[in-house]
């Protein structure tokens, strides 16, 4: 790549081509660096540190999270979003694990807009259910755990056992959508 054509985008492209090439590990600035053809401290133009490099990479990874779970859903609504939604996550984890695991989750300023675009999916998607409110906010909790747990424990080998991966995704997904049809959609009175 050309000096010229260097951006904090374009750094961040290049960032995550390595990533998805040779892990997490290998991502230092000396690498990025080394790939875009500039010395280190040119960086430094366009990312003070590995920090603020992984944290622009996690917005991006979480607008294409979004973007893949917004058009799956597109033209759906209740189970049926629910189902393309929770395929899509996984799809996208599946596909891009390095990614996946490099997500960063904590609120931080650089991810703020894109993870308020993926809850804003999710809520959306949730409507269906007449969900609002608290209602709302402790299923998009419980949604967001259950997509994540299994997408980070299938991209770390994590599932031994011989069951097909396919069709525990699949009860996982009915056991959601059931969950999602009680009555007021919030969590049960403690016993």
């Amino acid at each position: 790549m050309a000096r010229a054509a260097l951006s904090a985008d374009a750094v961040v492209g290049i960032a995550l081509q390595l990533l998805d090439e040779k892990g997490p590990d290998a991502l230092t600035l000396s690498a990025v660096a080394g790939r875009a053809g500039v010395a280190t401290p040119s960086l430094y133009k366009h990312v003070r540190n590995l920090a603020e490099l992984r944290d622009l990479m996690s917005a991006r990874i979480m607008n294409d999270i979004a973007d893949q779970v917004g058009q799956a859903v597109l033209g759906h609504s209740a189970d049926e979003a629910i189902r393309a939604l929770m395929t899509a996550w996984r799809h996208y984890a599946r596909h891009h694990p390095h990614r996946y695991a490099a997500l960063l989750h904590r609120p931080e300023p650089r991810t703020a807009q894109a993870g308020q675009r993926l809850l804003d999916i999710l809520f959306a998607t949730l409507r269906a259910y007449g969900m609002t409110d608290s209602a709302a906010i402790h299923a998009v909790r419980c949604l967001r755990a259950v997509l994540h747990g299994f997408a980070a424990l299938e991209a770390q080998g994590a599932f031994q056992l011989p069951e097909e991966l396919d069709e525990s995704y699949e009860l996982l997904t009915h056991m959601v959508i059931t969950g999602l049809h009680t009555p007021t959609g919030s969590p049960p009175p403690p016993a």
